[in-house]
């Protein structure tokens, strides 16, 4: 099982392009006969970590991919670290603006994508879809369900002792980019983007040496 999550709308907007492509992506998998489910998450601290926890209870997936919205960036980022902090610029969707708390207190600095991020770097360019590793998937909502999945999987809940998991931020999608001047992509294009990562990481764990850093 294949698990995707993608957030409700936040900061304004009405739509999360994160979500609809997390269901574009998992209704894809599911007519190549790969199981796999689409669950939203709230964009709420706290929150948005219990309803994944239930979500893992629940499906018991050997793969999981969180989904954000990173509007302003240009391409699919693949996220490679998440940080056990929030600080939050703007408040959730509670009005919760946490600034300079851990994640989990007394938890890991950090933890790395447990997805195979350079080999999915390259069949997403195989694809013609834009995409890069990213360094930093910010310290907000995103970054919180990033932590808190890869500190879940970690600590073994039950049905996930072998799962995999990582996260991955999409740009605005076409029409947000159009009212806000800056670039998207289309919400079919995401949905590929995500279903190719899925595959890409089922079918082998093992990443390749790819130069994707970054000089800042």
């Amino acid at each position: 099982m294949i698990l995707i999550t993608g957030f409700e709308p936040f900061g304004g907007e009405t739509v999360n392009p994160s979500w609809e492509a997390a269901e574009h992506a998992a209704s894809r998998l599911m007519a190549q006969d790969v199981p796999a489910v689409a669950v939203q998450l709230p964009c709420v601290f706290g929150q948005s970590i219990a309803v994944l926890r239930d979500a893992l209870r629940t499906h018991r997936p050997e793969l999981v991919l969180c989904v954000g919205q990173a509007g302003g960036r240009a391409e699919i980022s693949l996220e490679r670290i998440a940080i056990n902090v929030d600080d939050a610029r703007i408040p959730d969707n509670a009005g919760n603006q946490p600034v300079d708390e851990p994640v989990r207190k007394d938890g890991p600095a950090a933890y790395f994508s447990a997805l195979p991020i350079k080999r999915s770097l390259l069949a997403l360019h195989g694809a013609g879809i834009p995409a890069a590793v990213s360094q930093t998937a910010g310290t907000y909502v995103c970054n919180h369900v990033f932590y808190g999945l890869m500190d879940s999987l970690a600590d073994g809940m039950a049905g996930t002792e072998r799962a995999r998991g990582g996260f991955i931020h999409v740009p605005f999608s076409s029409e947000q980019a159009a009212v806000h001047g800056t670039a998207g992509l289309p919400i079919e294009e995401m949905a590929s983007a995500l279903a190719i990562i899925a595959l890409v990481s089922a079918e082998d764990a093992v990443d390749i040496p790819l130069p994707a850093g970054a000089e800042h």
